[in-house]
């Protein structure tokens, strides 16, 4: 590229056997609100958004090409994972009750980040979401030494 372009993110797109349900899921557990809805080719395409995070949701009939680890899929050219931020990971999945399927953890990371704990839930479709508290950058001067 000879000019500099400047690129910000824009969304996620997630197939979906259930829309409806897909959608619940994501404005229940972490917020979201539907923000656009657009008719295209015969289908209904989906938009919601939280903050300036933004989730496409397709309809598909079709079942995932690959099994799912528990945090997520290790194939190449597959996302492992969608990730949120919490206060609190164990309040979290308590205010869930019991309607979350847990598919890893709670885990605590304090080895390398004191007070950094996750849990791995699966949503409608099967799309592993990782849900973390405590999480922190390293300081430029940690980093240089990875360099």
């Amino acid at each position: 590229m000879s000019a500099t372009v400047t690129a910000r993110w824009a969304h996620v797109g997630l197939n979906c056997r259930d829309q409806q349900a897909t959608e619940e899921f994501y404005r229940r557990f972490f917020g979201f609100e539907r923000a656009r809805v657009v008719e295209a080719d015969g289908a209904r395409v989906v938009f919601l958004k939280s903050g300036p995070v933004y989730l496409e949701l397709f309809p598909t009939l079709s079942e995932p090409a690959f099994p799912t680890a528990k945090d997520g899929p290790d194939h190449p050219g597959t996302a492992r994972h969608l990730a949120f931020q919490v206060e609190d990971v164990d309040a979290f999945v308590a205010a869930a009750d019991g309607e979350l399927d847990v598919t890893l953890g709670p885990l605590a990371f304090d080895e390398f980040i004191p007070g950094w704990r996750t849990v791995w839930v699966s949503d409608p479709d099967g799309v592993v979401v990782e849900v973390s508290q405590g999480f922190t950058d390293q300081t430029p001067e940690e980093l240089r030494a990875y360099e």
